[in-house]
């Protein structure tokens, strides 16, 4: 097999692919067999890499002239069988490619058994991306978080900025908590980040007081009424910011909180001159009030 490119192919090999599609015409392609396929010219493979029938694709693959981008644009077919793929896995000279075994990788056929050993050779980048991606097999696609959530607190602080950006829900989870400077306003902006990720952080005995004030401050996620009452209960939260959400909070949580071991001693006092205020003027806010 030629070692031409594959999976991010060129355009202009793409699009000579595309012509060759277009304007070529088998004949008898209907009776066209395995046999047929490993004898085909180099000029014919592109039309036959459409075909649905496995026996013509496998003899394709034994096919002198079938090159490493047939084979890449080959695997951009989501309905390729597993067999098929297994088959592909087992051929050292293509393996050698890291293209292919990116392709592979990333196809939601492959079974986790023979893409746990893929996915452990891909670079960072293509791990995030696998981890994201909708097409590939979700065992393999946990697997790339894990891989990536490993190597975080390695990662320099551009990487991080980069995950941030387009990392998985996940990830973006992780990187708050491990709240480097510079991802974390980008990581607080994230649409990929949700309540729970939030709250789960605030949960952490060890979070970083710059973290937590950044919570506090977020224009988004201070104006949450769960991630009020997190911040509420937690040590490292700022006084004076979490002393203005008081009088959106609920009287029946701030009872609650008025007797709760893990709110912060200092802040109990102001809890309760909150309720007495309340008892005295008789004023309730509806929660969640801006």
């Amino acid at each position: 097999m030629g070692q031409r490119g594959c999976g991010q192919c060129p355009a202009e090999e793409e699009a000579k692919h595309i012509t060759y599609l277009e304007h070529l015409d088998l004949e008898n392609k209907s009776e066209l067999d395995g046999d047929g396929a490993r004898r085909a010219s180099l000029e014919q493979i592109p039309v036959l890499l459409h075909e649905h029938r496995e026996d013509v694709l496998r003899g394709l693959l034994e096919n002198p002239h079938f090159e490493e981008l047939h084979l890449c644009l080959l695997l951009g077919r989501a309905e390729l069988s597993t067999a098929l793929l297994e088959e592909i896995a087992k051929h050292k000279g293509w393996m050698i490619s890291y293209r292919v075994k990116r392709a592979l990788a990333f196809h939601h056929n492959l079974p986790p058994s023979l893409g746990l050993s893929l996915v452990r050779e891909l670079y960072q980048s293509d791990l995030v991306a696998l981890s994201f991606s909708p097409s590939g097999n979700p065992a393999l696609r946990h697997l790339a978080e894990d891989l990536v959530l490993a190597k975080l607190p390695q990662l320099p602080p551009a990487q991080k900025m980069t995950l941030a950006r387009r990392g998985s829900p996940r990830i973006v989870g992780a990187l708050l908590t491990e709240g480097s400077p510079e991802s974390l306003p980008t990581v607080l902006d994230s649409p990929l980040l949700n309540e729970g990720h939030v709250l789960k952080a605030l949960a952490r005995v060890a979070l970083s007081v710059r973290i937590v004030t950044a919570i506090a401050d977020h224009a988004k996620w201070s104006h949450i009424y769960s991630v009020r009452l997190a911040l509420l209960r937690n040590s490292q939260a700022p006084m004076a910011r979490v002393l203005t959400f008081l009088p959106n909070i609920t009287t029946t949580d701030l009872k609650i909180l008025s007797q709760s071991s893990s709110v912060p001693s200092r802040l109990v006092p102001h809890i309760r001159r909150e309720l007495a205020n309340r008892m005295q003027h008789g004023k309730a806010p509806v929660r969640g009030r801006q």
